[in-house]
């Protein structure tokens, strides 16, 4: 699996444990619909829920007149998971994270989500 598509699978089952608080792994087993997962998108799905006090913490240093709470899901989610990569996984650029963070939130959340996301990584990148 390439990972854009991993990045986007794991959005998805991000999300759907974020708003509905589903099983991490019954997400994962619906979003990928039969298909094989594989280890970048395990770790950037359970990293991201087992650091998700810390990362949420680390990103509200970067919010400014904003609260975690006050973003809208797709962000939020987005956000999250970009800085787990940020922070874990350093083999991979920042500037790739960030690339892929934004054309994530643009395709899930729209060319503001895009912009609001692209600001916030923007200034952790800085």
């Amino acid at each position: 699996m390439k990972r854009r598509i991993a990045r986007e699978k794991a959005f998805q089952t991000l999300f759907q444990v974020e708003v509905s608080g589903t099983d991490p792994n019954e997400a994962m087993e619906h979003v990928l619909e039969g298909e094989q997962g594989d280890p970048f998108l395990s770790e950037l799905v359970t990293g991201t829920i087992e650091k998700k006090e810390e990362l949420d913490a680390f990103l509200s240093g970067y919010l400014e007149n904003w609260s975690l709470a006050r973003v809208a899901n797709v962000e939020r989610v987005v956000l999250r998971m970009a800085a787990y990569e940020i922070r874990e996984m350093d083999e991979i650029p920042a500037n790739v994270t960030l690339n892929e963070a934004i054309e994530i939130a643009k395709v899930f959340g729209g060319e503001a989500a895009g912009k609001f996301v692209n600001g916030v990584l923007g200034k952790i990148k800085a």
